[in-house]
Protein backbone atom coordinates (compact mmCIF):
# COMPACT_ATOMS: atom_id res chain seq x y z
CA UNK A 1 0.00 0.00 0.00
CA UNK A 2 2.84 2.35 0.87
CA UNK A 3 4.50 1.68 -2.48
CA UNK A 4 1.24 2.42 -4.31
CA UNK A 5 0.85 5.70 -2.47
CA UNK A 6 4.42 6.66 -3.32
CA UNK A 7 3.85 5.77 -6.97
CA UNK A 8 0.65 7.85 -7.08
CA UNK A 9 2.45 10.80 -5.52
CA UNK A 10 5.29 10.49 -8.02
CA UNK A 11 2.81 10.25 -10.90
CA UNK A 12 0.95 13.35 -9.70
CA UNK A 13 4.24 15.20 -9.29
CA UNK A 14 5.31 14.15 -12.79
CA UNK A 15 2.04 15.33 -14.30
CA UNK A 16 2.29 18.65 -12.48
CA UNK A 17 5.86 19.10 -13.69
CA UNK A 18 4.83 18.28 -17.27
CA UNK A 19 1.97 20.81 -17.11
CA UNK A 20 4.38 23.48 -15.88
CA UNK A 21 6.78 22.69 -18.72
CA UNK A 22 3.98 22.89 -21.27
CA UNK A 23 2.79 26.20 -19.81
CA UNK A 24 6.34 27.54 -19.86
CA UNK A 25 6.77 26.52 -23.52
CA UNK A 26 3.41 28.10 -24.39
CA UNK A 27 4.27 31.41 -22.69
CA UNK A 28 7.72 31.46 -24.30
CA UNK A 29 6.18 30.76 -27.69
CA UNK A 30 3.58 33.52 -27.26
CA UNK A 31 6.30 36.00 -26.26
CA UNK A 32 8.58 35.13 -29.18
CA UNK A 33 5.79 35.15 -31.75
CA UNK A 34 4.44 38.41 -30.35
CA UNK A 35 7.84 40.12 -30.58
CA UNK A 36 8.45 38.84 -34.12
CA UNK A 37 5.03 39.98 -35.31
CA UNK A 38 5.48 43.38 -33.62
CA UNK A 39 8.79 43.89 -35.42
CA UNK A 40 7.21 42.82 -38.71
CA UNK A 41 4.28 45.21 -38.27
CA UNK A 42 6.64 48.06 -37.34
CA UNK A 43 8.75 47.55 -40.46
CA UNK A 44 5.63 47.30 -42.63
CA UNK A 45 4.15 50.51 -41.21
CA UNK A 46 7.41 52.44 -41.60
CA UNK A 47 7.78 51.32 -45.23
CA UNK A 48 4.17 52.36 -45.84
CA UNK A 49 4.87 55.82 -44.43
CA UNK A 50 7.91 56.22 -46.70
CA UNK A 51 6.08 54.95 -49.80
CA UNK A 52 2.89 56.94 -49.12
CA UNK A 53 4.93 60.12 -48.77
CA UNK A 54 7.16 59.30 -51.74
CA UNK A 55 10.23 59.74 -49.56
CA UNK A 56 9.26 63.37 -48.96
CA UNK A 57 7.80 64.12 -52.40
CA UNK A 58 4.27 64.59 -51.03
CA UNK A 59 5.65 67.20 -48.61
CA UNK A 60 6.89 69.22 -51.57
CA UNK A 61 3.41 69.02 -53.14
CA UNK A 62 1.84 70.26 -49.90
CA UNK A 63 4.37 73.12 -49.68
CA UNK A 64 3.61 74.15 -53.26
CA UNK A 65 -0.12 74.11 -52.52
CA UNK A 66 0.39 76.23 -49.38
CA UNK A 67 2.57 78.68 -51.32
CA UNK A 68 -0.12 79.05 -53.96
CA UNK A 69 -2.85 79.64 -51.36
CA UNK A 70 -0.77 82.25 -49.52
CA UNK A 71 0.10 84.00 -52.76
CA UNK A 72 -3.56 84.18 -53.81
CA UNK A 73 -4.59 85.50 -50.40
CA UNK A 74 -2.02 88.28 -50.57
CA UNK A 75 -3.05 89.46 -54.02
CA UNK A 76 -6.34 90.84 -52.77
CA UNK A 77 -4.99 92.24 -49.50
CA UNK A 78 -5.43 96.04 -49.53
CA UNK A 79 -3.18 96.41 -46.48
CA UNK A 80 -0.16 95.43 -48.57
CA UNK A 81 -0.86 98.00 -51.28
CA UNK A 82 1.93 100.35 -50.15
CA UNK A 83 4.50 97.59 -49.59
CA UNK A 84 7.50 97.35 -51.88
CA UNK A 85 8.19 94.13 -53.79
CA UNK A 86 10.89 93.16 -51.28
CA UNK A 87 8.62 93.84 -48.31
CA UNK A 88 5.76 91.84 -49.85
CA UNK A 89 8.12 88.97 -50.54
CA UNK A 90 9.49 89.04 -46.98
CA UNK A 91 5.96 89.14 -45.56
CA UNK A 92 4.95 86.22 -47.75
CA UNK A 93 7.97 84.20 -46.60
CA UNK A 94 7.06 84.83 -42.95
CA UNK A 95 3.52 83.60 -43.56
CA UNK A 96 4.88 80.53 -45.32
CA UNK A 97 7.20 79.78 -42.42
CA UNK A 98 4.30 80.00 -39.98
CA UNK A 99 2.17 77.66 -42.13
CA UNK A 100 5.04 75.19 -42.53
CA UNK A 101 5.67 75.21 -38.80
CA UNK A 102 1.98 74.75 -38.00
CA UNK A 103 1.87 71.66 -40.23
CA UNK A 104 5.28 70.45 -39.04
CA UNK A 105 6.69 70.88 -42.55
CA UNK A 106 9.63 72.95 -41.37
CA UNK A 107 11.50 69.77 -40.45
CA UNK A 108 12.96 67.20 -42.87
CA UNK A 109 10.68 64.27 -43.71
CA UNK A 110 13.11 61.65 -42.42
CA UNK A 111 13.15 63.37 -39.05
CA UNK A 112 9.34 63.47 -38.88
CA UNK A 113 8.90 59.92 -40.19
CA UNK A 114 9.75 58.51 -36.75
CA UNK A 115 6.97 60.59 -35.24
CA UNK A 116 4.58 59.31 -37.91
CA UNK A 117 5.67 55.76 -37.09
CA UNK A 118 4.91 56.19 -33.40
CA UNK A 119 1.54 57.76 -34.15
CA UNK A 120 0.71 54.89 -36.49
CA UNK A 121 1.73 52.22 -33.99
CA UNK A 122 -0.40 53.86 -31.29
CA UNK A 123 -3.36 54.34 -33.69
CA UNK A 124 -3.10 58.11 -33.41
CA UNK A 125 -3.98 58.89 -37.02
CA UNK A 126 -4.51 62.63 -36.62
CA UNK A 127 -6.15 64.65 -39.38
CA UNK A 128 -6.43 63.96 -43.08
CA UNK A 129 -4.67 66.35 -45.45
CA UNK A 130 -7.53 66.71 -47.93
CA UNK A 131 -10.37 64.23 -47.32
CA UNK A 132 -13.34 64.95 -45.07
CA UNK A 133 -16.00 62.81 -43.45
CA UNK A 134 -19.66 63.23 -44.36
CA UNK A 135 -20.06 65.34 -41.23
CA UNK A 136 -17.24 67.64 -42.37
CA UNK A 137 -14.58 66.41 -39.95
CA UNK A 138 -10.97 65.92 -41.06
CA UNK A 139 -10.24 63.44 -38.24
CA UNK A 140 -9.03 60.22 -39.86
CA UNK A 141 -10.82 58.05 -37.30
CA UNK A 142 -14.17 59.62 -38.23
CA UNK A 143 -13.46 59.22 -41.94
CA UNK A 144 -12.59 55.55 -41.47
CA UNK A 145 -15.52 55.02 -39.12
CA UNK A 146 -18.03 56.22 -41.71
CA UNK A 147 -16.57 54.01 -44.43
CA UNK A 148 -16.11 50.91 -42.29
CA UNK A 149 -19.74 49.77 -42.04
CA UNK A 150 -20.45 49.80 -45.82
CA UNK A 151 -17.29 47.75 -46.44
CA UNK A 152 -18.10 45.25 -43.71
CA UNK A 153 -21.65 44.93 -45.04
CA UNK A 154 -20.55 44.33 -48.63
CA UNK A 155 -17.52 42.13 -48.01
CA UNK A 156 -19.16 40.09 -45.25
CA UNK A 157 -22.17 39.40 -47.46
CA UNK A 158 -20.02 38.50 -50.46
CA UNK A 159 -16.98 36.76 -49.00
CA UNK A 160 -18.78 34.74 -46.32
CA UNK A 161 -21.45 33.68 -48.80
CA UNK A 162 -18.72 32.68 -51.24
CA UNK A 163 -16.83 30.75 -48.54
CA UNK A 164 -19.75 28.65 -47.31
CA UNK A 165 -21.17 28.06 -50.81
CA UNK A 166 -17.76 26.88 -52.02
CA UNK A 167 -17.20 24.49 -49.08
CA UNK A 168 -20.69 22.99 -49.37
CA UNK A 169 -20.59 22.74 -53.15
CA UNK A 170 -17.08 21.22 -53.05
CA UNK A 171 -18.22 18.47 -50.69
CA UNK A 172 -21.14 17.80 -53.03
CA UNK A 173 -18.79 17.58 -56.02
CA UNK A 174 -16.30 15.33 -54.21
CA UNK A 175 -19.05 12.72 -53.91
CA UNK A 176 -19.75 13.00 -57.65
CA UNK A 177 -16.27 12.98 -59.12
CA UNK A 178 -16.37 12.74 -62.92
CA UNK A 179 -20.06 13.63 -63.21
CA UNK A 180 -21.26 16.15 -65.84
CA UNK A 181 -21.67 18.79 -63.12
CA UNK A 182 -18.11 18.15 -61.90
CA UNK A 183 -16.76 18.51 -65.44
CA UNK A 184 -18.75 21.72 -65.89
CA UNK A 185 -17.22 23.25 -62.75
CA UNK A 186 -13.73 22.29 -63.93
CA UNK A 187 -14.46 23.91 -67.31
CA UNK A 188 -15.76 27.12 -65.69
CA UNK A 189 -12.90 27.45 -63.18
CA UNK A 190 -10.76 29.63 -65.52
CA UNK A 191 -13.51 32.27 -65.38
CA UNK A 192 -12.06 33.31 -62.03
CA UNK A 193 -9.10 34.83 -63.86
CA UNK A 194 -11.36 37.87 -64.31
CA UNK A 195 -11.78 40.03 -61.16
CA UNK A 196 -15.09 40.74 -59.47
CA UNK A 197 -15.38 44.25 -60.91
CA UNK A 198 -15.21 42.80 -64.44
CA UNK A 199 -18.31 40.71 -63.81
CA UNK A 200 -19.82 43.69 -61.98
CA UNK A 201 -19.72 45.78 -65.15
CA UNK A 202 -21.65 43.14 -67.08
CA UNK A 203 -24.16 42.74 -64.26
CA UNK A 204 -24.74 46.51 -64.26
CA UNK A 205 -25.23 46.52 -68.03
CA UNK A 206 -27.73 43.64 -67.91
CA UNK A 207 -29.74 44.16 -64.73
CA UNK A 208 -29.46 47.95 -64.27
CA UNK A 209 -29.06 49.49 -67.73
CA UNK A 210 -30.96 46.99 -69.92
CA UNK A 211 -33.58 45.39 -67.66
CA UNK A 212 -33.79 48.17 -65.05
CA UNK A 213 -34.45 45.71 -62.23
CA UNK A 214 -31.65 46.84 -59.91
CA UNK A 215 -29.83 50.12 -59.18
CA UNK A 216 -26.53 51.02 -60.83
CA UNK A 217 -24.70 51.45 -57.55
CA UNK A 218 -24.50 53.28 -54.26
CA UNK A 219 -25.43 52.18 -50.76
CA UNK A 220 -29.05 53.36 -50.66
CA UNK A 221 -31.57 55.13 -52.84
CA UNK A 222 -31.54 58.92 -53.07
CA UNK A 223 -33.19 60.38 -51.11
CA UNK A 224 -32.83 57.66 -48.45
CA UNK A 225 -36.12 56.23 -47.09
CA UNK A 226 -37.10 57.44 -43.65
CA UNK A 227 -38.61 54.18 -42.40
CA UNK A 228 -36.07 51.62 -41.08
CA UNK A 229 -37.62 48.70 -42.97
CA UNK A 230 -37.72 50.60 -46.26
CA UNK A 231 -34.13 51.74 -45.70
CA UNK A 232 -32.96 48.17 -45.05
CA UNK A 233 -34.76 46.89 -48.16
CA UNK A 234 -33.15 49.64 -50.22
CA UNK A 235 -29.67 48.70 -48.94
CA UNK A 236 -30.40 45.03 -49.63
CA UNK A 237 -31.44 45.88 -53.19
CA UNK A 238 -28.19 47.78 -53.73
CA UNK A 239 -26.21 44.82 -52.36
CA UNK A 240 -27.46 42.31 -54.92
CA UNK A 241 -25.20 43.23 -57.84
CA UNK A 242 -21.86 43.72 -56.02
CA UNK A 243 -22.37 40.58 -53.91
CA UNK A 244 -23.28 38.61 -57.03
CA UNK A 245 -20.11 39.88 -58.72
CA UNK A 246 -17.97 38.69 -55.79
CA UNK A 247 -19.56 35.24 -55.74
CA UNK A 248 -19.57 34.68 -59.51
CA UNK A 249 -15.94 35.77 -59.88
CA UNK A 250 -14.58 33.07 -57.56
CA UNK A 251 -17.17 30.38 -56.84
CA UNK A 252 -16.10 27.95 -59.58
CA UNK A 253 -12.36 28.14 -58.92
CA UNK A 254 -12.80 28.03 -55.15
CA UNK A 255 -15.18 25.07 -55.39
CA UNK A 256 -12.74 23.29 -57.70
CA UNK A 257 -9.89 23.95 -55.25
CA UNK A 258 -11.77 22.61 -52.24
CA UNK A 259 -13.21 19.69 -54.23
CA UNK A 260 -9.69 18.59 -55.20
CA UNK A 261 -8.56 19.04 -51.62
CA UNK A 262 -11.40 16.88 -50.28
CA UNK A 263 -10.77 14.23 -52.93
CA UNK A 264 -7.17 13.85 -51.75
CA UNK A 265 -8.30 13.04 -48.23
CA UNK A 266 -11.20 10.90 -49.47
CA UNK A 267 -8.72 8.53 -51.16
CA UNK A 268 -6.80 7.74 -47.96
CA UNK A 269 -6.70 4.17 -46.67
CA UNK A 270 -8.45 5.02 -43.42
CA UNK A 271 -11.42 6.33 -45.42
CA UNK A 272 -11.68 3.01 -47.26
CA UNK A 273 -11.55 1.23 -43.91
CA UNK A 274 -14.34 3.47 -42.60
CA UNK A 275 -16.44 2.61 -45.64
CA UNK A 276 -15.80 -1.09 -45.01
CA UNK A 277 -17.04 -0.65 -41.45
CA UNK A 278 -20.36 0.60 -42.83
CA UNK A 279 -20.14 4.26 -41.77
CA UNK A 280 -22.46 6.64 -43.58
CA UNK A 281 -21.19 9.21 -46.06
CA UNK A 282 -21.93 12.07 -43.67
CA UNK A 283 -20.01 10.37 -40.86
CA UNK A 284 -17.03 9.73 -43.14
CA UNK A 285 -17.00 13.34 -44.34
CA UNK A 286 -17.27 14.74 -40.84
CA UNK A 287 -14.70 12.46 -39.16
CA UNK A 288 -12.21 11.56 -41.87
CA UNK A 289 -12.40 14.32 -44.49
CA UNK A 290 -13.37 17.57 -42.78
CA UNK A 291 -11.41 16.96 -39.57
CA UNK A 292 -7.95 16.61 -41.22
CA UNK A 293 -8.69 19.58 -43.47
CA UNK A 294 -9.89 21.73 -40.56
CA UNK A 295 -6.60 23.71 -40.16
CA UNK A 296 -6.70 24.71 -43.84
CA UNK A 297 -10.38 25.61 -43.63
CA UNK A 298 -9.71 27.72 -40.53
CA UNK A 299 -6.86 29.52 -42.31
CA UNK A 300 -9.05 30.28 -45.31
CA UNK A 301 -11.87 31.49 -43.09
CA UNK A 302 -9.52 33.72 -41.05
CA UNK A 303 -8.06 35.32 -44.17
CA UNK A 304 -11.61 35.83 -45.40
CA UNK A 305 -12.39 37.72 -42.21
CA UNK A 306 -9.35 39.98 -42.77
CA UNK A 307 -10.59 40.82 -46.26
CA UNK A 308 -13.85 42.07 -44.75
CA UNK A 309 -12.03 45.13 -43.38
CA UNK A 310 -10.03 46.05 -46.45
CA UNK A 311 -12.69 46.23 -49.11
CA UNK A 312 -12.06 46.06 -52.86
CA UNK A 313 -10.82 49.27 -54.43
CA UNK A 314 -11.98 48.81 -58.03
CA UNK A 315 -15.19 46.94 -57.15
CA UNK A 316 -16.34 49.67 -54.75
CA UNK A 317 -15.43 52.31 -57.32
CA UNK A 318 -17.41 50.55 -60.07
CA UNK A 319 -20.50 50.29 -57.85
CA UNK A 320 -19.98 53.73 -56.27
CA UNK A 321 -19.90 51.97 -52.89
CA UNK A 322 -18.82 54.30 -50.04
CA UNK A 323 -16.41 51.88 -48.35
CA UNK A 324 -12.77 51.55 -47.29
CA UNK A 325 -11.68 50.42 -50.76
CA UNK A 326 -13.06 53.51 -52.46
CA UNK A 327 -11.65 55.66 -49.68
CA UNK A 328 -8.20 54.16 -50.35
CA UNK A 329 -8.52 55.03 -54.04
CA UNK A 330 -9.49 58.61 -53.19
CA UNK A 331 -6.57 58.90 -50.75
CA UNK A 332 -4.15 57.64 -53.41
CA UNK A 333 -5.44 60.11 -55.99
CA UNK A 334 -5.16 63.01 -53.53
CA UNK A 335 -1.86 61.93 -51.91
CA UNK A 336 -3.60 61.89 -48.53
CA UNK A 337 -0.82 60.21 -46.54
CA UNK A 338 -2.55 60.02 -43.10
CA UNK A 339 -5.53 58.13 -44.55
CA UNK A 340 -3.32 55.71 -46.49
CA UNK A 341 -1.20 55.02 -43.43
CA UNK A 342 -4.29 54.52 -41.25
CA UNK A 343 -5.79 51.95 -43.63
CA UNK A 344 -2.48 50.08 -43.86
CA UNK A 345 -1.95 50.12 -40.09
CA UNK A 346 -5.39 48.65 -39.43
CA UNK A 347 -4.79 45.92 -42.00
CA UNK A 348 -1.31 45.16 -40.61
CA UNK A 349 -2.62 44.80 -37.06
CA UNK A 350 -5.51 42.60 -38.19
CA UNK A 351 -3.19 40.38 -40.21
CA UNK A 352 -0.67 40.05 -37.36
CA UNK A 353 -3.35 39.24 -34.77
CA UNK A 354 -4.96 36.70 -37.10
CA UNK A 355 -1.67 34.92 -37.82
CA UNK A 356 -0.88 34.88 -34.09
CA UNK A 357 -4.26 33.37 -33.18
CA UNK A 358 -4.08 30.89 -36.04
CA UNK A 359 -0.85 29.41 -34.68
CA UNK A 360 -2.52 28.75 -31.34
CA UNK A 361 -5.74 27.44 -32.91
CA UNK A 362 -3.72 25.00 -35.02
CA UNK A 363 -2.34 23.42 -31.88
CA UNK A 364 -5.87 22.96 -30.55
CA UNK A 365 -7.39 21.39 -33.67
CA UNK A 366 -4.34 19.50 -34.97
CA UNK A 367 -2.47 17.25 -32.48
CA UNK A 368 0.53 17.14 -34.84
CA UNK A 369 1.27 20.79 -34.09
CA UNK A 370 3.10 21.53 -30.85
CA UNK A 371 3.55 25.02 -29.50
CA UNK A 372 7.17 25.66 -28.74
CA UNK A 373 8.03 21.95 -28.60
CA UNK A 374 11.75 21.44 -28.20
CA UNK A 375 12.19 25.19 -28.52
CA UNK A 376 10.53 25.37 -31.97
CA UNK A 377 7.08 26.77 -32.76
CA UNK A 378 5.12 25.45 -35.70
Amino acid sequence: MLNMAVEKAQTATGRSSERMKNLSRLLRYILVRGVVLLITVTIGIYLTIIIANGGGYVDEIRKASIREQVSLSLQGNELLRDYTVEERKAYEERLLELEYKKLDLDKPFWQRSHKYLWNGMTLNFGRADYLLSDSGSSEVRYILGERLFPTLLLMASGQLLLFFISITFALFLSRRYGSPLDKLVVALAPMSAAPAWFFGIFLILIFAAFLGWLPFGGLVSAPPPNEPLAYALSVLKHLVLPVSAIVISSVFLTSYHWRTFFLIYSSEDYVDMAKAKGLTSSQIERRYVLRPTLPTIITSFALTLISLWTGAIVLETVFNWPGIGRLTQEAINMFDTPVLVAVTVLYAYLLAITVFLLDIIYALVDPRVKLGAEGNGS
